[in-house]
């Protein structure tokens, strides 16, 4: 069973209402399937307009390509 825990919620630059949630997902595709990190946007209150799932595995790789980006 998918069991989701909430790790933050950051505040959408640009937006009046908009958030940037971030959680991990346990078994988010069914049984056995590994844990992922789910990034959700949000333009208005709690509606999620655009998730990304990304692997554990990945999320060091992720971080230095969004320093890239900066």
């Amino acid at each position: 069973m998918s069991t989701t825990i909430q790790i933050e919620t950051i505040e959408l630059s640009g937006t009046k209402e908009g958030t940037i949630s971030i959680a991990n997902i346990t078994e988010p595709y069914g049984a056995g399937t590994d844990t992922v990190t789910s990034i959700g946007i949000s333009l208005v209150g709690d509606d999620v307009e655009w998730k990304v799932h990304i692997p554990k595995e990945n999320i060091d790789a992720v971080i230095e390509a969004l320093k890239k980006a900066k």
